[in-house]
C-alpha cells in the first residue's frame, strides 16, 4: 500500500478566494500569491492519487493564524475524509500562537483526525516562544498517541517561499523538548539525522523522530534516500508529496533510481507510515 504523508487541501471558499486571506495572513500570501503556487480540493487529489497510485494520503490544510479560518479548513479536511474514508488520513492545521488552538487541536482528534500538523512557524522560526506554545498541543498529542507534523527546511543553501529562519538548534531543542512524543520532520528536517553520527545523546533523543520527502526533488539529490537509509534509519523515512507542489511520480522515479533494496523502497512508500499512524 502506497501513503502519501503530506499533501495540502482547501475547500472552494479559500481556493476560489485566496486573496481575500492575503492581508491578515502573510505566511499564506509568501507561499500562495503566485497563481502558479495552485490550491486543490479533496477531488482533485483523489483524481491525482489515482493517476499515481497513491492507495491513501494525509492531508491538511495551512496554519492559519485566524480561528475562523483554521476552523473552515479543518471542518474541511473533517467532511472530506468522511467522505473519503478508505483514501484520506486528516492532520488538524492551526497556528499554535492562537488561543483556540490547543481547543481545536482536542476538537479535530474527538471528531476523527489522525494526528496535528503541517504546524509551521514561517516568521519566528522554532524559537523558545514557539516551543512553549507548541507545548499544550504536545501534551494532547502524545496523551492521544499521535503524530505530529512540523515544517523544517534546511538553514543554507537557496532561498524559497516558505523558507524558515529555523535552525539545527532549534530543531533539536524541539526534538528534546518534545522526544516521548511522535514527530514527523516535514522536508527531510533540514538534514539533522546527520548528528545521528554522534556517539552521544542525539540517537537516543531522535528516537520518536520521523522524517518525511516533501519537496525533495526540488531540494536534494536522489543519493539522499541512500543517506537518510545509513543514518536516520529505513524505518524512520515517510514518503510525503507535497501535492500538488509536486506529483507523486516525481518521487517514485528518484526513489527507484536511488539504488534502494525494494523492501526499502515499500517501507517508505507505505508500510512505515502506517505502523507509525496504525500500529
Amino acid at each position: 500500500m502506497v501513503i502519501d504523508f503530506h499533501a495540502h487541501i482547501f475547500p472552494v471558499k479559500i481556493s476560489g478566494n485566496r486573496e481575500k486571506y492575503f492581508q491578515s495572513e502573510p505566511a499564506f500570501k509568501l507561499l500562495y500569491d503566485s497563481p502558479k503556487s495552485r490550491l486543490v480540493d479533496a477531488e482533485t487529489l483523489i483524481e491525482a492519487m489515482d493517476k499515481n497510485g497513491v492507495d491513501k494520503t494525509v492531508v491538511f490544510g495551512f496554519p492559519w493564524k485566524n480561528d475562523e479560518v483554521f476552523v473552515l479548513n479543518n471542518n474541511y479536511i473533517i467532511e472530506s475524509v468522511a467522505k473519503y474514508p478508505d483514501r484520506l488520513i486528516g492532520f488538524a492545521c492551526f497556528d499554535p500562537f492562537n488561543i483556540k488552538a490547543e481547543k481545536e487541536a482536542e476538537r479535530c482528534l474527538k471528531d476523527g483526525l489522525c494526528g496535528i500538523g503541517e504546524l509551521a512557524f514561517y516568521e519566528s522560526g522554532i524559537d523558545e516562544k514557539t516551543l512553549q506554545q507548541l507545548s499544550p498541543i504536545m501534551d494532547i498529542c502524545r496523551t492521544k498517541n499521535v503524530p505530529v507534523l512540523i515544517h523544517t527546511n534546511e538553514p543554507v543553501g537557496h532561498n524559497y517561499p516558505g523558507k524558515t529562519q529555523n535552525t539545527l538548534f532549534q530543531i533539536y531543542s524541539l526534538i528534546k523538548k518534545f522526544q516521548d512524543n511522535k514527530i514527523v520532520l516535514a522536508h527531510w528536517g533540514g538534514g539533522i539525522f546527520f548528528f545521528n553520527l554522534l556517539k552521544k545523546e542525539v540517537k537516543e533523543k531522535m528516537k520518536n523522530v520521523y522524517f518525511d520527502t516533501a519537496a525533495s526533488p526540488f531540494l536534494y539529490d536522489s543519493r539522499i534516500y541512500l543517506k537518510a537509509k545509513e543514518l536516520a534509519g529505513i524505518d524512520k523515512i515517510l514518503f510525503g508529496s507535497d501535492f500538488p507542489l509536486i506529483n507523486p511520480s516525481r518521487y517514485f522515479s528518484e526513489i527507484e533510481s536511488a539504488g534502494l533494496e525494494k523492501e526499502d523502497i515499500e517501507k517508505i512508500c507505505g508500510l512505515n507510515a502506517g505502523k507509525l499512524l496504525f500500529g
